[in-house]
């Protein structure tokens, strides 16, 4: 017996969907704020020679990298307040998660810019009598961000994807209110269809648009 598709009692639930949108934009744009300020300094940190500072931020890296979000997530909202003593919000939980994993990511677009950039630079930044840090930031940093630009824009791309994750911890974004209007009505295949709908018009523009400037470029080079 085929499938009798009907989308129109899904108007009711638009301001559901609505604020669902909001909030998994909120904690997309949340946490690559605070991902980019993480990413920065362990990315620069990681630049030192010393070995002291160097293993727990490879550690840290490591740890958030090579763990799935899912898990991390998990862990910080039901893990973590067993050994802290406290409850963490699942508000909390979520931020504090997706932005120390996507300032993972960040750090080692940081400092793999910042590497790439060639050792003349800062030979020629040397001879002008930059003292190092102003080398970094008037002749480094200005040429190694246009090279992390398109990787920052891919991983952001990335984050408003892992967002819908942070559903399994009854945060409301949209996933978890497409789960709340299924529980309430019973017709998944219009819902889930609905919700994948909006997350490919949210994502599928941003994509665009980073191809276009990256090969934009491309071109400048």
């Amino acid at each position: 017996m085929p499938y009798h598709w009907d989308f129109t009692f899904l108007l009711r639930y638009v301001p559901l969907f609505w604020s669902g949108v909001l909030v998994t934009l909120a904690y997309t744009f949340a946490s690559i704020v605070l991902g980019l300020l993480i990413g920065l300094l362990v990315g620069l940190g990681r630049l030192s020679k010393s070995r002291l500072l160097n293993l727990p931020l490879i550690a840290y890296i490591e740890a958030f990298r090579c763990t799935p979000l899912l898990v991390q997530l998990v862990w910080f909202y039901y893990a973590l307040p067993v050994l802290l003593g406290i409850q963490i919000p699942a508000t909390a939980a979520a931020v504090m998660t997706l932005s120390a994993y996507t300032g993972a990511f960040y750090a080692e677009i940081f400092r793999g810019g910042i590497i790439s950039i060639e050792q003349g630079q800062w030979d020629a930044a040397r001879a002008l009598g930059l003292r190092r840090w102003h080398a970094m930031r008037r002749v480094i940093l200005p040429q190694a961000v246009r090279r992390m630009i398109p990787p920052f824009v891919n991983q952001s791309i990335t984050q408003l994807k892992n967002t819908s994750l942070v559903s399994t911890i009854a945060v409301p974004d949209l996933l978890y209110n497409g789960t709340l209007i299924t529980a309430d009505t019973y017709r998944p295949l219009e819902v889930y269809t609905v919700v994948a709908l909006v997350y490919f018009a949210l994502l599928f523009p941003s994509t665009l648009l980073a191809q276009a400037y990256e090969r934009s470029l491309a071109k400048g080079r």
